[in-house]
Parts: C-alpha cells; sequence; structure tokens
C-alpha cells in the first residue's frame, strides 16, 4: 500500500498512468509530454512499476509502457474500502455527538469552568489556592 500511495501521490506519475491507460507509450515518447529529463521520467515510471501500476516491455532499443488496469482497479477498490471505513467513523462520531447531551449549543458547561480557558479545557478551582 505505500508503494501504492507514493506512486499516485504525483501529479505527473498520474498522467503518465492516464496516458499509457490507451495503449503502451515509449518511454522516450512520454518524455516528450514533460518538462523534464529523459532520466526524470524514467524513474517515474520505475517507481509506477514498482508498485505495480505499469508494466514495461522491451520493443528493440525502446521501453514500452502501459497501465496494468487490474492494478488500477485494485488501488481504487483500496480506496474506496478506505473512504467506507472513514464515513462509518464519522458517523459513529456524529452519533456519539447527538446523543451527548452535554454537547449541543447554548449548555451550561457546568461548575469549577473557567470560560476565558478555550473549548474543550476545563479549569477546576476548587481547592487551589489564589
Amino acid at each position: 500500500m505505500d508503494r501504492l500511495f507514493h506512486a499516485l501521490a504525483d501529479t505527473t506519475r498520474r498522467d503518465i498512468l492516464r496516458r499509457c491507460v490507451r495503449g503502451e507509450l515509449s518511454v522516450s515518447r512520454l518524455a516528450e509530454a514533460y518538462p523534464m529529463s529523459f532520466a526524470a521520467v524514467q524513474k517515474h515510471v520505475t517507481v509506477l512499476e514498482r508498485a505495480g501500476l505499469v508494466t514495461k516491455r522491451r520493443r528493440g532499443r525502446e521501453q514500452l509502457v502501459r497501465t496494468d488496469p487490474d492494478a488500477v482497479d485494485g488501488a481504487r477498490r483500496a480506496l474506496d474500502e478506505l473512504e467506507t471505513a472513514w464515513r462509518a467513523r464519522v458517523d459513529r462520531m456524529s452519533g456519539l455527538l447527538a446523543d451527548d447531551p452535554g454537547t449541543g449549543p447554548g449548555t451550561d458547561p457546568g461548575p469549577g469552568t473557567d470560560p476565558g480557558a478555550g473549548p474543550g479545557t476545563r479549569e477546576t478551582t476548587e481547592g487551589q489556592d489564589r
């Protein structure tokens, strides 16, 4: 997962994926599309390959790059699972907050609370020498 997210974190790599999903492109052809060196594009392709998002094959002196649709689909499923898990957590937190009678607007924070202490901070004055 770390390699996958690292690979997808870069704009150029995401663009390479989009370009290569339509069909194989040589690394040199890809390099023409970016304001960087051939070696830099080659490094981006290597990161994508290590993450399993593209495959490379040799044809003569060229290296042809193709997006692996199954790997991209797997990445999408992984992101969907993360989204589902986080939405469930947010829903649970919302439910807990809705059930807590002390969290609504206009509720009295209770005795011993310093209004100047900031939200969520209780400063008890009982038993303190001033």
